[in-house]
């Protein structure tokens, strides 16, 4: 199989997440990675998306989902079956938790997933388990020879299994990184700062440009000498879900990036913090992760 040049392959994870209320639950597709391919797909960029899924009813569920995108995936295989994300509500403040297959996640970089990632214009990785050694070098590896990566860490509570160990190795891949996003809650949880302290913290590591979220607050990107600040779009209609916000603001860049050449190569950041920002706001309108495209 052949890859085309001039799209996007994303690296990291995709799962089922399992919404919980006094009502019952829901099962909607979900991850991080996914959510972003499905975006780009959407948003009409050509991607390819790594990630693990098991060979059950959860990971059929996942390829048919992306495939109905026009998303290619390379699946790896999980011998604990296809992760899931649950968050439960059925007590007032959600708690989440994550099955034995997603702790357990693993990917695997082959030779037909190297071939994607050389061809690819851009590489981005969402949702990473920056804390497993093995897993890490794998991927840093395999990233060698790609001069556009987009980084989103997304480290969760219950999904970590070291903190210091994932600071760490983010940091080393974000130091060559053509972007980095990370959001307040990320901040906290890695660091304990504000996210705009750990912003410039990432940019003076090395990060080319860091892209600083924060939810209603909006976005801002530091890059090169500037700072640039975009409120999230006005809306009246009620907010439904925030879990797909994130997500959908990173792939609103990506695609940003691709249709640039790089990251760098993005001439008008106001335009493009604002078409992120409407994304965003229109998406968090809707149930489940997938991005919504403004009215």
């Amino acid at each position: 199989m052949t890859h085309q040049h001039g799209g996007v392959v994303v690296i990291g994870d995709a799962l089922i997440d399992e919404m919980r209320n006094e009502t019952g639950s829901v099962d909607a597709p979900g991850g991080s990675a996914l959510n972003v391919a499905v975006g780009l797909a959407i948003l009409g960029v050509p991607t390819t998306l790594i990630a693990m899924i098991g060979d059950d009813a959860d990971g059929r569920t996942l390829l048919d989902y992306a495939e109905s995108f026009g998303v290619e995936v390379l699946a790896s295989p999980s011998i604990l079956g296809t992760g899931r994300a649950v968050s439960d509500r059925t007590e007032g403040e959600p708690t989440y938790f994550f099955s034995d297959a997603a702790l357990a996640r693993s990917l695997r970089i082959g030779t037909l997933e190297q071939s994607a990632i050389d061809a690819a214009s851009v590489v981005a990785v969402s949702g990473f388990p920056f804390d497993d050694f093995d897993e890490f070098d794998a991927l840093s590896g395999a990233l060698a020879n790609q001069r556009n990566v987009l980084i989103d860490p997304n480290p969760r509570t219950g999904f970590l299994r070291d903190s210091a160990d994932f600071a760490a190795n983010l940091e080393r891949l974000a130091a060559t990184s053509s972007l980095l996003k990370i959001g307040d809650e990320d901040a906290a949880l890695l660091y304990g700062l504000p996210v705009s302290e750990v912003a410039g913290h990432y940019r003076s590591l090395g990060a080319a440009a860091v892209l600083a979220t924060e939810g209603a607050a909006g976005a801002t990107v530091h890059i090169g000498a500037h700072r640039l600040h975009r409120p999230i779009t006005s809306d009246s209609r009620p907010v439904i879900d925030t879990m797909g916000a994130g997500d959908s603001t990173f792939a609103a860049v990506i695609a940003q990036a691709v249709r640039a050449g790089a990251v760098d190569a993005i001439d008008n950041w106001d335009a493009a913090l604002e078409t992120a920002m409407a994304i965003a706001a229109e998406t968090v309108r809707s149930p489940g992760g997938q991005l919504r495209l403004p009215r």
